[in-house]
C-alpha cells in the first residue's frame, strides 16, 4: 500500500510569509528612525541583526545556547514519556478518568513559574530546578491529549476487535495507538514550544547559564541591542522548533485524514 505523499507548502504561501517578515522589519526600522521611540529603548532593526550576527560568531554564545537546548530536550523527553504512560493508563480506564478529572483541572492551570521558588528551594541554582518547571509545564500538553486520544477509540472498531478475539496487546497496537497517535503528536508539538518558553524563563529567574541568563544580563547592563538580539534569537528558536515538529507531524501522520485533507 502506497503512503500518500505529504503536501508541501505552496510557493505563494512562502512568499507571503517572507513579505510579512520584511514588512515587520521595515516597520521596526522606521519607528526609531521617525522618532516615535527613542533608539535607546528600541534600537534599529539593522543594528540588532548585526549584533545577532556578531553573537553567532562567539563560541561562548553557542555554549550558552547549548545549555538552554539541553534543558529543553531533557525536560521535553521526561514530560513526554511520563505523560504517554500515565495518559494511556488513565484514558483506558473510565473509572480513573472520572476519578482524576477534578484533580487534573485543579493542577493544570497552576502557572509553572509559581513553582520556581519551590524548585530552587529543593535543588538550588542547578539544572534540576529548571527541569522541574519545564517538565510540569509541558507534561499537561501531552497528558491531556493522550487521555482524549485513547478515549476516542471508535465503539464499532472496539466491538469488531472483540468479535475477532484480538488480545489486549493486539488491540493496543492496532486500535488504540493509531487512534491516539494524532493527539499524541499534536500534544508533543505544543509541549515542545511550552518547554522552550519555560527553559528560557527559568534561566532568567533562577540564574542558570543559558539564553535566559544572557537576556537578564543584557537587561541589567542596559545593553538594548544585545537584549533585542537575544529576543529575536528566542523567536527564531521557537520558529525552528515549530517547523521541525510540524515536519515530524506531517511525516508520521501522512496516512491520516488530517494531513491528507490539507489544502495544497
Amino acid at each position: 500500500m502506497q503512503v500518500p505523499s505529504v503536501r508541501r507548502p505552496r510557493p505563494r504561501k512562502v512568499l507571503l510569509g517572507a513579505c510579512g517578515l520584511v514588512g515587520f522589519l521595515l516597520c521596526w526600522q522606521l519607528v526609531p528612525a521617525l522618532g516615535l521611540v527613542d533608539p535607546q529603548y528600541l534600537p534599529y532593526a539593522t543594528d540588532v541583526l548585526v549584533r545577532l550576527a556578531e553573537e553567532l560568531r562567539d563560541l561562548a554564545f553557542w555554549r550558552r545556547l547549548g545549555f538552554t537546548m539541553t534543558s529543553w530536550a531533557i525536560g521535553l523527553t521526561v514530560a513526554t514519556l511520563a505523560a504517554v504512560v500515565l495518559g494511556a493508563v488513565v484514558g483506558l480506564v473510565p473509572f480513573l478518568r472520572r476519578a482524576t478529572h477534578t484533580l487534573i483541572e485543579f493542577l493544570r492551570p497552576i502557572p509553572s513559574v509559581a513553582l520556581i521558588p519551590l524548585a530552587v528551594l529543593m535543588f538550588g541554582i542547578q539544572l534540576q530546578a529548571a527541569l522541574v518547571v519545564i517538565v510540569y509545564a509541558s507534561f499537561w500538553q501531552v497528558f491531556v491529549q493522550m487521555i482524549y486520544g485513547v478515549a476516542d477509540v471508535d465503539v464499532v472498531a472496539r466491538d469488531t476487535a472483540r468479535s475477532f478475539r484480538l488480545n489486549r496487546r493486539q488491540r493496543l497496537a492496532y486500535l488504540v495507538l493509531p487512534t491516539a497517535l494524532p493527539y499524541l503528536v499534536t500534544g508533543v508539538r505544543l509541549a515542545a514550544a511550552v518547554a522552550l518558553i519555560l527553559a528560557i524563563t527559568s534561566e532568567m529567574v533562577i540564574g542558570n547559564p543559558g539564553v535566559g541568563r544572557m537576556i537578564e544580563l543584557s537587561r541589567s547592563a542596559g545593553d538594548a541591542e544585545g537584549l533585542y538580539a537575544l529576543v529575536v534569537l528566542t523567536g527564531l528558536l521557537g520558529l525552528l522548533v515549530n517547523i521541525v515538529f510540524r515536519l515530524i507531524e506531517r511525516r508520521s501522520l501522512a496516512w491520516h485524514q488530517s494531513v491528507r485533507g490539507e489544502a495544497p
